[in-house]
């Protein structure tokens, strides 16, 4: 017989009782460590089951080379901290719903296995069990033909106690985070399994709650539309006991379960499936053990994996519910205190610092006395600051120190947000700060400067370390803009500036006028540079610097160049004749010579062994003259391919050749 995958729990709690009996009922698991907070807890947890190894903090498990395995069941918000923790030290994971508190948060662990490359998996219980693999099987086989509707609920009354964790804001207490991810998950799983897939996510998402004393919600309703105008009704709370069963709707019938979550708690049973279709018929599935027990072997065969195949829980399946969850509690105005602005710590819950071994490089701009990121954050599409502070830490974690955004984003929300994080995380002078003012129709010296002082009002900050005007205004002598630049400049409010959208002759004159009046003049450009040729402008009064006059000015001067779309907003990733589901991405960037450049690109990066947006970022950042392109990761994994464009070294030769040069 094989070597049984040795556990360690972290966590004494209810649940870990019920995964406890599961392991010591599994075919391929054994209980060898009991990690608490106290080692009174982990001694009286480790003698009710027999274990071994028992420890009085959640480090020391870790610490402990035998542990192969953790089952992670702390209070909700302290799952990540613990699930991150537990994947550096290449343990594989079992972490109890919900995964995360948000989204942001699950994302970063699922980064933090996929980077350590251990095993992962959310701990739904009834995914794992036989009854919901026949469900999913009978949904696919249409035995109530094409489904409509679903109906899923899981709720139990409490007994109202603000102390208790149910109740607690700061302990994401209420309904949705402790059993409404229940309902949400099996609306998805059916929706899937409706439309051939492992799961579906949800395109619309409303709800209404009784949020009670504690800001919590004691009950909850959720309206879920997908795909096919198939829709969910869920329904939960921790102050009011619902039926707990699930009933899905089809075009020639129904079906009913009596017990969808199977939550034996220390053996099996026998469960049914009642499915009517003109007549009643009665499945009955039969477990020889608890679900638990079923879970703690998903987890042992699917190793290799590092995830569980449908219909457990994926990576991308977790990632799903955590979105949804997200978009509910939005609808009924649930936030938690820990999700404030102010309050957002990072997910492991330690200090932030850049990473040993980080591949950055650095470079300098004029007048900017640190040193500059050759990668830079872009900040114009973190809504939140749970998003923005998971993407912000993992990028400065990385290495990077520069940050581009504009008085345009978001309103303002999107200086708001940088501003916040960097003043939360205490790092104003190891980042430099990369904004833009005086967007068309307001481009003129006076917005610029006005425009300057409300970004530092915004961005709670005395200076930015570059300004740049973010499009150019020829009808303006150019002047007029290096005077505002200098006004700006000797009153403190920056440390150097630039142009977005200038034309490179207008960027030249403003230098000559600069030095004629012994002023400072512009120490970078901020225009589009790619591999991929811009065939037209993303926005109106966008101008690139691709083209061959405008890399032989740059080399000659070898003023730094800060180009946007420096990936070609995804050209290197999904670019294809026939994908025109992004609409400016296609009228943009497809071109026959485009193609060809893309063609070339996958030819060198399978040399590599990289990916062609590796090979795509990495010809901008081996120009003969400096670059700092900007990226704008969405989540974590972009983040993570992005920066492996720092380590591809391409020759002049190759610039040539993927340039369609030679």
């Amino acid at each position: 017989m094989a070597k049984k995958l040795a556990w360690g729990t972290i966590g004494t709690g209810s649940i870990a009782h019920a995964f406890a009996k599961g392991v010591l009922a599994s075919k391929k698991g054994v209980l060898l460590a009991a990690g608490s907070r106290s080692q009174e807890s982990a001694d009286k947890f480790a003698d009710q089951y027999g274990i071994p190894k028992r420890y009085g903090s959640y480090e020391a498990l870790l610490a402990d080379p035998e542990v192969q395995a953790v089952y992670v069941c702390t209070p909700h918000p302290m799952h990540a901290e613990w699930v991150i923790k537990a994947a550096e030290a290449g343990k594989h994971i079992l972490c109890e719903k919900p995964m995360a508190v948000n989204y942001p948060q699950a994302m970063a662990m699922v980064q933090a296995a996929r980077e350590h490359d251990v095993f992962l998996m959310e701990a739904f219980m009834y995914r794992c069990h036989p009854q919901t693999a026949k469900l999913v099987e009978l949904i696919r086989e249409k035995a109530i033909g094409e489904v409509k509707a679903i109906q899923a609920a899981f709720g139990f009354h409490a007994g109202f106690s603000p102390e208790s964790r149910l109740y607690k804001n700061d302990y994401a207490g209420g309904g949705i985070m402790d059993v409404g991810c229940y309902p949400v998950s099996i609306s998805r799983l059916i929706a899937g399994a409706a439309l051939g897939r492992d799961f579906a996510d949800p395109i619309e998402v409303q709800g209404f709650a009784h949020l009670g004393a504690t800001g919590v919600d004691e009950y909850a309703i959720g309206m879920l539309r997908f795909e096919g105008d198939i829709v969910a009704q869920v329904a939960t709370g921790v102050g009011l006991t619902f039926e707990n069963t699930v009933r899905i709707f089809g075009s020639e019938g129904s079906i009913y379960l009596p017990t969808p979550w199977t939550a034996d708690r220390s053996k099996g049973g026998v469960h049914k499936i009642i499915v009517s279709r003109g007549e009643t018929k009665t499945i009955s599935v039969r477990a020889n053990r608890s679900a638990f027990s079923f879970e703690a072997d998903m987890v042992a065969s699917n190793l290799k994996q590092r995830q569980a195949p449908s219909p457990a829980m994926s990576w991308n399946d977790t990632l799903g519910n955590m979105r949804t969850l997200d978009r509910w509690r939005q609808a009924i105005g649930l936030q938690y205190g820990f999700e404030k602005w102010e309050a957002v710590k990072p997910v492991a819950n330690r200090p932030l610092a850049v990473r040993k071994g980080g591949k950055m490089k650095y470079g300098r701009i004029e007048g900017v006395s640190k040193q500059v990121s050759r990668l830079i954050m872009g900040v114009d599409n973190q809504g939140t600051m749970t998003h923005a502070a998971v993407m912000f830490d993992d990028y400065f974690e990385r290495g990077g120190n520069c940050f581009d955004t504009a008085h345009v984003y978001g309103g303002g929300n999107q200086e708001r947000l940088l501003g916040q994080w960097v003043k939360n995380r205490g790092i104003r002078e190891q980042v430099v700060i990369l904004d833009k003012g005086a967007h068309t129709p307001y481009c003129t010296p006076e917005y610029l400067k006005s425009h300057c002082l409300e970004s530092l009002e915004r961005l709670q900050m005395d200076y930015v370390d570059i300004l740049m005007a973010h499009r150019d205004n020829p009808e303006i002598p150019v002047g007029e803009f290096m005077d505002a630049y200098n006004e700006l400049l000797r009153a403190g409010r920056l440390r150097a500036f630039g142009g977005s959208n200038w034309s490179l002759e207008r960027i030249a004159a403003g230098n000559e006028y600069a030095k004629a009046k012994g002023l400072v003049g512009f120490a970078a450009v901020s225009n589009n540079f790619s591999l991929a040729r811009m065939v037209r402008p993303v926005w109106d009064g966008c101008i690139a610097a691709s083209d061959a006059e405008s890399r032989a000015w740059l080399t000659r001067t070898q003023l730094p160049l800060m180009p946007w779309s420096s990936q070609a907003r995804g050209f290197f990733v999904v670019g294809d004749p026939s994908y025109l589901k992004d609409e400016s991405l296609a009228t943009c960037w497809y071109s026959d010579d485009n193609f060809q450049r893309l063609a070339r690109a996958k030819e060198l990066a399978a040399i590599k062994g990289v990916d062609p947006i590796n090979i795509a970022l990495a010809y901008v950042l081996c120009q003969p003259f400096p670059t700092f392109p900007l990226i704008g990761p969405r989540s974590l994994a972009e983040t993570a391919i992005a920066f492996r464009g720092l380590e591809v070294e391409l020759t002049p030769d190759e610039l040539r050749w993927l340039n369609l040069e030679g």
